[in-house]
């Protein structure tokens, strides 16, 4: 698999990567294992998890499946803090408790450092700069070796890569921002990614598939064993089954047909090689759905049909984005 740089940085990362959201909950220890051996197998190397996946069991069933089975220096280890189990707050970035959180991933993870540690939102109650400051300690200390941020809008994005820029060579800069970004969500165009580009950050797509509905399974209703059929899931999955996104469903159908492809195929492709993204996270609920995403590997979309996905998905992007000078 093509390896890229992720952001401005010299860290390179596959161009998939691999997602564990649902790892330790209702992915078990050997459809776990199974994932992970395809994915290094077909030369993936980013493995994306979070210290509140499954509770923790995501980062403790990652750790123990590297250490049986791929060597550590192989992968590249990415994961996130910042989230807490709180009805009076959702987002904790205090640099008290992401060091400790950090503590509590590498030893869930088995390992000495992380890859990527990055924070898992932004937290309008605790300053920025102390948040960041934890991610300088991170990597002086040697407990992460590059550092990003997660669902930071345009100006929070700006914001924290240019405080890190600004610092004299004590500062750790982002390499990453990880937003949901497909198809069917590309409201990171109006000013994250505008602003990742400009600074060097790197852009990891969440949920590249719509959340599933991309891949096609829900034009003809919602399947009985998909995740829109799911009491804990459906409201995820619920908002891109509108008219809109049915029309860019289609739209990617008819492409998938001309090109003799799948249509998760030729949404994955499209996100993968936006200008500014790195790699697209995909998680899977086992090997076999994993293996029909990693072979978009050998899928370069021609330039009418991503110009023609462009247009059938493109947002409404009025006031500030508009030239008002010309009306």
């Amino acid at each position: 698999m093509e390896q890229r740089h992720l952001g401005r940085t010299g860290l390179r990362v596959s161009r998939i990567g691999l997602g564990t959201l649902t790892w330790g909950r209702d992915t078990g220890e050997h459809d776990a294992a199974d994932q992970l051996k395809a994915f290094w197998e077909a030369g993936g190397t980013l493995i994306d998890t979070a210290d509140v996946y499954g509770g923790g069991e995501a980062e403790y069933l990652l750790g123990q499946l590297v250490e049986r089975l791929i060597p550590r220096h192989e992968l590249v280890i990415a994961t996130k803090a910042g989230s807490v189990a709180d009805p009076y707050r959702r987002f904790d970035g205090s640099r008290g408790h992401l060091l400790a959180a950090l503590d509590a991933s590498l030893a869930r993870l088995a390992t000495d450092y992380v890859d990527l540690w990055q924070v898992h939102a932004f937290d309008p109650d605790t300053p920025l700069e102390e948040t960041l400051q934890a991610l300088d300690i991170a990597v002086s200390s040697g407990r992460a070796r590059y550092v990003g941020v997660s669902n930071y809008c345009g100006w929070q994005l700006a914001k924290a890569a240019t405080w890190q820029l600004a610092g004299a060579g004590g500062r750790a800069r982002l390499a990453s921002t990880q937003m949901e970004y497909s198809l069917l969500q590309r409201g990171v165009e109006r000013e994250v990614l505008p602003a990742a580009r400009d600074l060097g950050v790197g852009l990891l797509p969440s949920s590249p598939l719509g959340r599933g509905v991309l891949t096609g399974k829900y034009r003809q209703g919602v399947p009985a064993d998909s995740r829109g059929a799911s009491e804990r899931l459906a409201a995820f999955v619920e908002p891109y089954l509108d008219e809109d996104a049915a029309r860019v469903v289609e739209a990617v159908a008819i492409a998938a047909d001309g090109l003799a492809a799948t249509p998760l195929q030729v949404a994955l492709a499209w996100v993968r090689d936006r200008p500014g993204v790195t790699a697209p996270i995909v998680g899977a609920r086992d090997a076999r759905q994993l293996t029909a995403a990693l072979s978009v590997e050998a899928l370069s979309l021609p330039d009418e049909i991503r110009r023609a996905l462009d247009d059938v998905s493109a947002p409404v992007h009025r006031y500030p984005d508009q030239d008002w000078s010309t009306l």
